[in-house]
């Protein structure tokens, strides 16, 4: 049954492209994301453990949201181990086992990498495309990726100002310090 829902073939097919882009990405930050999970030692063990717990939740419930809006428009998601390699933006550290904080800067990256590519996604999405749906989709997408981000930079900022051994960097902005 053909689709009827103001957007032609080629823009479902552009919003779908976008969109597995999007899944990618997520898809390998799940995995980053688990496997620091698995993996983090240190003082900051159960911080960072129950932290990354509630993040890999959140990813695993947007992914499927992701696959499923590309059913939505007609599409298929990716679905393979290999089809997220090709089609992701970040990349893997495979065999190396970095330290907690540099867990946390890695994830950062991660995010912000995510964030910028869903703003681009939203404004492909509204402007090129005119499925503002997706483009609010987006949106919601990028918001829970900022605030993962937020959550990480605090992290390491606070390692920083912890380890100053300077109290009153606590009262100075990050620029002051």
């Amino acid at each position: 049954m053909a689709i009827n829902i103001g957007l032609s073939d080629k823009q479902r097919q552009g919003v779908v492209n976008l969109l597995n882009q999007a899944l990618a990405d997520a898809y390998l930050l799940l995995i980053k994301t688990k496997k620091y999970h698995w993996d983090v030692v240190g003082p900051q063990f159960r911080s960072l453990h129950t932290l990354w717990e509630e993040h890999y939740e959140a990813l695993t419930i947007s992914i499927d949201e992701i696959a499923e809006r590309a059913r939505m428009l007609g599409g298929y998601p990716l679905g393979t181990a290999e089809g997220f390699l090709k089609h992701a933006t970040i990349r893997e550290h495979a065999g190396d086992l970095p330290s907690a904080n540099e867990m946390v800067s890695r994830l950062v990256t991660d995010h912000e990498q995510v964030i910028r590519n869903l703003r681009t996604a939203i404004e492909q999405s509204a402007e090129e495309y005119k499925d503002e749906g997706t483009a609010d989709f987006f949106t919601g997408l990028m918001q829970q990726h900022e605030d993962m981000a937020w959550m990480l930079r605090s992290f390491v900022e606070g390692e920083a100002l912890q380890s100053s051994g300077d109290r009153d960097n606590s009262l100075r902005t990050p620029a002051e310090a």
